[in-house]
């Protein structure tokens, strides 16, 4: 992605997949009644901004409030796009006041935010305490912190200093005022100004919060007795059918010593007051800046017209007006001018025209008017225009996320409840609070789902529909198709009730822009969206075609004749786009999902196209071709732009900025709500070029069908294009393919126990910059894998690159959100395309167990990806493991060998990326990495395998095979493999580790008691270091089963042999491991034993194992000696000889001498 930015914006619904945002209610009881058949207010919204919400190192950076009115109940939200605020949405219920259209306004000072608040009936102030007191500084570490909302509900919000009933609005419904404008004096007073019903203006001003003072009511109104006596009069009673100066839009300008209040009239003109003089200064009659028509407006009272403001210090006060004229409705655009003596004057700098019918709200800007309208078909429109630099006069376009399909496609092999679901229950479409209503209207019911979350909600919704299927069924017996259209007419009505609610969620009410930032969100019903700054394709593919034909150039080609070129190519695949028929459009869908070819599946779905083109599209589509000059660089510019390849920066050390930036910079766009916004932008720069990339496929296979027709240049374009062009293209359709998937699928939640065991399985690859799995997110608000991989893994990489150049410290870098919201989604998009050499994507997925969603990334990611081969079959492998597939998994490692040495994650793995590696080969590297997973999640077949293979691969590297020889020798031992396990000792060239081997199978072999496969074994060149080991066991074995004479004489025999063997070996080796007495039964290959008596032994329990010298031997030795003894004198002691030394007083001098040598005390004699 160039980064190449046009002038239009794209709209990305910041709505978060979670049950109904928890308000905390209050209720506000002021004891007035209800005004039955008074007027009614429309549902109203607004935002504000915080000072230094642009700055990185502040506590409110990225911070801030939206509000919105319905009736008499207002609510508020704080949002922050860096961290996730507590206790941030609070609904204020005032019974019977209704909120006036713009009647809620939120100021800041140093240590407060002050909230105002005009009803029908009364006046609020709530005053909150500034997020900067509520923190000691800016340095803030907390990933989640308190709203300044937290503590609302300690306030009482019916004491004189919060609240005022207006006197004045008891009598009768036509006294309440019709619009209003607040502000806070430099004194602290908060002030408001209200519309009266008989004209002018009642200012009703509150002492300052921390001061005793009463409430003072001033009226301001022109000079005329007769205009004073009315005051407050109704209308009807004076018999007046309009009031010339009833203000239907007011705004006001603080100065330093006075405070200008502007007033919009029913009689078309504006007029400015001076509060401080209760004065009005200025009077001016907006349809003089109408061009015609203007007797026919100034006969009917204005009702519609708005007025916003716009102050800097370097343009001054400018004021922007909208006069809605049926047909013919305009901006105009003025500036306030003073002279001396207090005279003032208007300067006309700008007339802006519209189409449109129905506004909204408007903005304006140092630069701009931002509007937002409902067109004839209650659709959102957005537009802004530069008012000082707009020549043509054409608006700039903002693309609306369009509302959910009416309607859900589904093929004839696909069950419509799951088609349903994920349409439903996808990132993109609805609100949960849609969903639930819907719920609850379709089971006619009064349950509440707010709890419920997000997987929850999914259940019930399945469980409900069915339900009501199965409820309608009165057959007993479906054949298959009869079932499924069923199936289709009961998702299809409850998906209707969704699209209607979701429809009422998204009416908007009003536009925000934050003054620090730029940040424009357009605030809806039921949401808050945002507005990002779209890319140059996209703009060319997205724009109508009245914008379109406009153009003459785009920023991604410099050359004129190729912008023109580019133009038309544009223009041409929105023709291909509107004549793609659905079922074609889903034909190659399913395709790239079921992965086709696309080029063949283009082929043939141009077939379709060319066989059912009854409008004679086609040859329409031809004859636009012929106005490009040079098809093929045009088709190149094009794919060069939406190629995202690029150098990726993954290094995120700290490049030497303080701690207190780099905290910051770590909790930049660190929200839920930032997450949720950025990943959805990423869905939908996915989703419109894979349908960019798809028609520009099918326009390609066209040129080739009549290619001597459009190519000038003949054959030498049309090889290009079928061994360049169509290839790069193709591989492009399935990169945006992939990326739509992905940022489409939702993470599972994996319980805590699997999770860690899987970490400590992973940990043993040392992947030491993999980040640690995290939950930031509730489960009422499942995140996509996408937004798994921003919060854990990406944005750290892309905040440090973004600022890494910048001195963060002494320009305090300012967060200008066009930008910066740029840069974010190109280098998320970067880290996120698979030609890139980055891994960090599937490695996040890997690292945080997201098996089932890395299956399916690498599933569509090979058939066409030729970057990270290996890695991908790597972790392929790990997935494999993970769901118990051995096999699969072996051959998956075995797999990913080959590409060791070439690609960054693999390197990394094996740790021969470092500058210290060691000289060990890559390939033995990664082996040894691999081996020691299987062993640590326990598959010692599998290691077998693996370092049998590993083996052949260290021909010329004795160390590592003897590591490998070890392996394989220890893992066939503890299989009970004894014949193998031997093998492999014998084969280790590493004569100390085979010597090590050789005692480890003695010891297991004599501790199974499996002797017979230990004296079978050959021991070529063996034999000093088992012999005496054998013989001691024999020996042992012979003094506990064999109990004759003749089990004594070889038992002696055989201590004798194993003497000779230690005084025959090196003194520092002369020494055996005792066999324990069991234990033969816990190992594989060992057959259950017999006691004396014949019965099956019970389990041994483990035991001690001890090692025996020399000395010990001779004692052994001693002990048996004189039990042979006993025995021949009395033949037929010799079963009890170990049992009882005492019963033959004969043999004490024999037993006495030995005494010396065996650990016996001389008092058993």
């Amino acid at each position: 992605m160039a980064g190449v930015l046009e002038k239009s914006y794209i709209e990305i619904c910041g709505f978060e997949r979670e049950s109904v945002l928890r308000f905390r209610q209050i209720t506000l009881n002021l004891g007035v009644g209800l005004h039955f058949g008074g007027v009614k207010y429309a549902d109203s919204a607004g935002g504000f901004s915080y000072e230094d919400s642009g700055k990185l190192l502040s506590v409110t950076s990225n911070r801030f409030i939206h509000w919105s009115t319905s009736g008499d109940t207002v609510q508020f939200v704080e949002q922050s796009l860096d961290t996730n605020l507590l206790n941030n949405a609070v609904r204020l219920h005032i019974p019977n006041c209704l909120l006036l259209p713009g009647g809620v306004c939120i100021q800041e000072t140093l240590n407060n935010i002050i909230i105002l608040i005009v009803t029908s009936q009364s006046v609020h102030r709530l005053v909150l305490p500034h997020p900067t007191r509520m923190y000691r500084s800016d340095f803030v570490t907390e990933l989640q912190m308190q709203s300044i909302f937290t503590d609302i509900g300690k306030l009482n919000l019916s004491e004189p200093a919060h609240s005022y009933v207006l006197p004045f609005a008891q009598a009768a419904p036509a006294c309440a005022p019709s619009t209003s404008a607040t502000w806070i004096s430099h004194q602290g007073e908060a002030v408001f100004a209200l519309a009266s019903p008989s004209g002018g203006i009642t200012a009703v001003t509150l002492p300052a919060h921390d001061q005793d003072g009463t409430v003072s009511i001033q009226e301001l109104k022109q000079s005329s007795m007769m205009q004073r006596l009315a005051g407050w009069m109704p209308t009807a009673i004076r018999g007046d059918q309009s009031i010339p100066d009833l203000a239907i839009s007011l705004a006001v300008h603080q100065l330093e010593d006075d405070t200008f209040i502007f007033t919009l009239c029913q009689d078309h003109k504006l007029r400015m007051w001076s509060f401080k003089h209760q004065m009005c200064l200025l009077v001016t009659d907006m349809l003089e800046y109408m061009p015609a028509g203007r007797g026919e407006v100034k006969a009917s009272p204005a009702l519609a017209h708005k007025l916003r403001l716009f102050f800097s210090s370097s343009t001054g006060l400018c004021l922007a007006i909208y006069l809605a004229v049926p047909k013919r409705s305009q901006f105009c655009v003025l500036q306030l001018v003073a002279s001396e003596n207090n005279r003032y004057s208007l300067d006309h700098i700008s007339t802006l025209f519209t189409t449109q019918e129905t506004l909204v709200d408007f903005v304006l800007t140092a630069s701009d008017i931002w509007a937002v309208w409902l067109d004839n078909d209650d659709q959102t429109v957005v537009k802004y225009i530069s008012f000082e630099h707009s020549t043509t006069g054409m608006w700039n376009q903002v693309f609306v996320q369009p509302s959910p399909e009416e309607e859900v496609h589904v093929g004839e092999d696909q069950d419509p409840r799951e088609i349903y679901l994920d349409v439903l229950f996808s990132p993109l479409h609805f609100t949960a609070s849609a969903i639930i209503k819907a719920l609850q209207i379709y089971k006619r019911g009064t349950e509440r789902y707010s709890d419920l979350s997000w997987e929850e909600l999914k259940k019930e919704v399945t469980v409900t529909v069915e339900n009501e299927l199965q409820g309608s069924v009165t057959e007993y017996e479906f054949c298959q198709e009869d079932y499924r259209l069923l199936q289709v007419e009961f998702w299809s009505k409850f998906y209707a009730c969704c699209l209607q609610y979701q429809d009422v969620l998204s009416t908007p009410l009003a536009l925000h822009i934050s003054p620090a930032t730029a940040m424009v969100c357009v605030l809806r019903k039921g949401f808050v969206s945002f507005l990002l700054p779209c890319f140059a394709v996209d703009h060319l593919y997205l724009s109508s075609d009245e914008y379109l034909f406009s153009e003459e150039e785009t920023p991604i080609a410099e050359d004129s004749n190729l912008s023109r070129d580019v133009l038309q190519l544009v223009q041409c695949l929105r023709m291909v786009s509107e004549s793609l028929p659905e079922d074609m459009a889903y034909e190659m869908d399913k395709a790239l999902e079921d992965l086709l070819s696309p080029e063949k599946v283009s082929e043939k779905v141009l077939e379709g196209l060319l066989a059912s083109d009854n409008g004679n599209v086609i040859q329409d589509i031809l004859n636009k071709l012929q106005d490009i000059s040079n098809p093929t660089v045009a088709i190149n510019t094009l794919l060069r732009e939406l190629d995202l390849e690029a150098d990726a920066e993954t290094d995120t050390r700290p490049t030497g900025q303080s701690l207190r930036v780099r905290i910051s910079l770590s909790q930049l766009y660190g929200s839920s709500v930032a997450a949720s916004l950025i990943c959805q932008a990423v869905c939908q720069t996915a989703m419109t070029r894979t349908l960019l990339c798809r028609d520009l496929l099918i326009l390609q296979q066209l040129y080739l069908r009549n290619g001597d027709n459009v190519f000038v240049a003949g054959g030498a374009q049309l090889l290009q294009l079928q061994q360049d062009l169509i290839p790069r293209c193709s591989s492009l359709l399935c990169s945006y393919h992939l990326l739509k998937q992905m940022s489409l699928t939702l993470s599972s939640s994996v319980p805590l126990d699997i999770l860690n065991a899987d970490l400590q399985h992973l940990s043993v690859l040392e992947l030491s910059d993999s980040s640690t799995p995290t939950s930031s997110r509730s489960v009422l608000n499942p995140q996509t894998v996408v937004e798994l991989f921003y919060q854990n893994v990406a944005r750290k990489a892309i905040m440090s690159q973004i600022l890494s150049q910048q001195d963060v410290e002494g320009s305090q870098a300012m967060l200008h959100w066009p930008q910066m919201i740029s840069s974010v989604l190109t280098l998320l998009c970067q880290f996120l395309w698979p030609s890139n050499a980055s891994f960090l994507f599937p490695e996040c997925l890997m690292v945080n167990c997201q098996y089932a969603q890395l299956q399916e990334y690498v599933r569509l990611v090979g058939p066409w990806c030729q970057v990270n081969v290996g890695s991908y079959r790597f972790v392929l492998g790990h997935c494999y493991l993970a769901s118990g597939e051995g096999q699969k998994a072996l051959q998956c490692f075995q797999e990913a060998a080959a590409e060791v040495d070439k690609e960054e994650f693999l390197m990394k793995l094996t740790g021969s990326d470092e500058e210290a590696a060691t000289s060990t080969a890559p390939r033995l590297l990664y082996y040894n990495k691999v081996l020691r997973l299987l062993e640590d999640i326990g598959l010692p077949e599998l290691v077998i395998n693996l370092a049998t293979l590993a083996i052949s691969e260290a021909a010329n590297d004795e160390r590592s095979q003897a590591a490998l020889w070890t392996r394989i020798f220890k893992h066939h031992l503890d299989l009970g493999h004894n014949s193998q396990a031997y093998e492999a000792l014998t084969q280790n060239p590493d004569s100390s580790r085979q010597l090590d081997c050789l005692r480890q199978l003695v010891v297991v072999l004599c501790e199974r008691a499996q002797l017979r496969d230990l004296v079978q074994f050959s021991f070529v060149n063996l034999h000093d270091e088992v012999a005496g080991t054998v013989m001691f066991e024999y020996g042992m074995r012979l003094g506990r089963e064999v109990r004759t004479l003749r089990g004594l004489q070889k038992q002696v025999n055989c201590y004798l042999a194993a003497l000779n063997c230690l005084r025959l070996v090196h003194p520092d080796y002369a020494w055996i491991v005792q066999p324990s007495s069991g234990a033969a039964y816990e190992r594989p290959g060992t057959s259950p034993k017999r006691n004396y008596d014949g019965e099956f032994a019970a389990n041994p329990v483990s035991q001690q194992i001890d090692i025996l010298e020399l000395k010990d031997l001779e004692k052994e030795y001693a002990l048996a000696r004189s039990r042979l003894t006993l025995a021949q004198q009395d033949p037929s002691s010799a079963a009890i000889a170990g049992n009882d030394m005492g019963i033959h007083a004969f043999f004490w001098k024999t037993l006495l001498s030995n005494f010396k040598l065996l650990p016996l005390s001389i008092s058993l004699v």
